[in-house]
């Protein structure tokens, strides 16, 4: 039996506009609503057919993490996956991050090098790939991805999977689900009235919620994105920090899933700037930054992977790291003990 489709992904562009949308409810909503019904319907489907095996799923012979969110966007997975990556790392372990891919051009399982392109390999898995923690591949197919990359690299011994919780035909051994501390999920519908991919009770299932700037609450982990200092994208060798930008004439960008969150972080610092927001995974030509009275143009690790080759001396990117709460790994250890591997 095929796998079965869930309906097509919207459009990043799309995605801006609907945001609107996501976080209150309006007369819209008596249109959209019979949509997200029918969406719930065909979700639960899905799941249940992966759960009782009629559509099949692949297991690999190293553990798996999945690191993903039930809603759409800016939860913080990436960083996320990085943050985990670069435990594992000193735990001894020898991580591999499989990717979509999403926005690229490429459909067959490759790896991602540092100085890929962006518009082939998709912006975030360039960024984990400049990180240099482990080695990064993509895939439409992400159970191919997985297989062709753990053949490629015979010395990784766990596999994390970002962005990939709806991904079923992939079996995990740990699943994560991140959630934005921030604003939480929104007006509670399914796409496309509200963001979620999937029902609120699907967090009961997982092995970890990690709740990204918030509180901690009970069985639940804490993140926190933390970052002050900006390396120049002509010239990586050059940091500096937030106080080179105070008497500057600074322009923000932003094309992420929640791009309020960078702007606040930026404030924090104490920075001024004019903010200037793009859809999620927007590929900027050098047009988009023209901005008048410009001294500095600041940028996040994502966008900065889709400028390089029209910067000038004016343009800064933002480093972050998420700084997560150290019982998570500990408890992932414990998860994937049963592969034979020493818990440091």
């Amino acid at each position: 039996m095929p796998a079965l489709p869930l309906p097509p992904k919207i459009k990043p562009s799309n995605v801006h506009w609907l945001q609107n949308y996501w976080f209150r409810i309006t007369w819209l909503h008596l249109i959209l609503f019979p949509v997200s019904l029918l969406f719930f319907i065909l979700v639960l489907w899905r799941r249940l057919l992966y759960r009782n095996r009629i559509l099949p799923s692949h297991k690999l012979p190293v553990p798996v993490i999945v690191v993903g969110n039930i809603s759409v966007g800016g939860t913080g997975k990436t960083p996320l996956t990085l943050a985990v990556a670069g435990k594992l790392v000193d735990r001894g372990w020898h991580p591999l991050i499989v990717s979509r891919g999403y926005g690229g051009l490429s459909q067959m399982p490759q790896q991602v090098r540092a100085n890929g392109d962006a518009r082939q390999t998709g912006d975030e898995p360039l960024l984990m790939a400049r990180r240099n923690l482990c080695p990064v591949w993509i895939g439409k197919d992400r159970v191919a991805a997985a297989q062709s990359a753990l053949q490629a690299n015979p010395q990784c011994d766990v596999v994390l999977c970002d962005d990939g919780l709806q991904h079923y035909r992939l079996e995990r051994d740990v699943e994560i689900a991140v959630v934005d501390g921030a604003r939480g999920f929104g007006n509670g519908f399914m796409l496309p009235a509200g963001p979620l991919r999937e029902p609120l009770s699907r967090l009961n299932t997982v092995d970890a919620v990690v709740v990204n700037s918030g509180e901690a609450s009970t069985g639940r982990y804490t993140m926190r994105l933390s970052g002050a200092f900006f390396h120049n994208l002509l010239e990586p060798g050059r940091t500096v920090a937030a106080s080179h930008f105070y008497a500057l004439k600074n322009h923000a960008v932003a094309g992420i899933g929640y791009p309020e969150r960078y702007f606040q972080h930026l404030r924090a610092l104490g920075i001024p700037f004019t903010r200037h927001v793009f859809p999620d995974h927007h590929f900027y030509i050098e047009r988009d930054l023209i901005f008048q009275d410009c001294e500095a143009i600041l940028l996040t690790e994502k966008d900065a992977v889709k400028c390089a080759e029209f910067a000038d001396s004016r343009y800064w990117v933002l480093r972050v790291e998420a700084e997560i709460d150290p019982t998570l790994i500990d408890n992932i250890l414990r998860k994937i003990a049963s592969y034979g591997r020493k818990i440091a």
